[in-house]
């Protein structure tokens, strides 16, 4: 397992927050996704044999939200 930490941009409220979990946990190879709302970051722990930078950034902005590393 690997912990990566990304920024994300457009959260402003605990909805925000649930819709950018939700999103980062429906992707392959996604064990946790937790959103730090102060900070604009989401941290993700992922299998990085099954997980893929790509599908993570598809998925939150498909949520309508903007991702960057952080």
């Amino acid at each position: 397992m690997q912990t990566k930490v990304f920024g994300v941009e457009g959260m402003s409220c605990g909805h925000c927050q649930q819709a950018v979990e939700a999103a980062a946990l429906a992707v392959t190879g996604v064990q946790k996704a937790t959103v730090q709302l102060e900070d604009k970051t989401l941290t993700v722990t992922y299998d990085e044999s099954n997980f893929q930078v790509v599908e993570l950034v598809a998925a939150i902005e498909d949520a309508g939200f903007e991702m960057g590393q952080s």
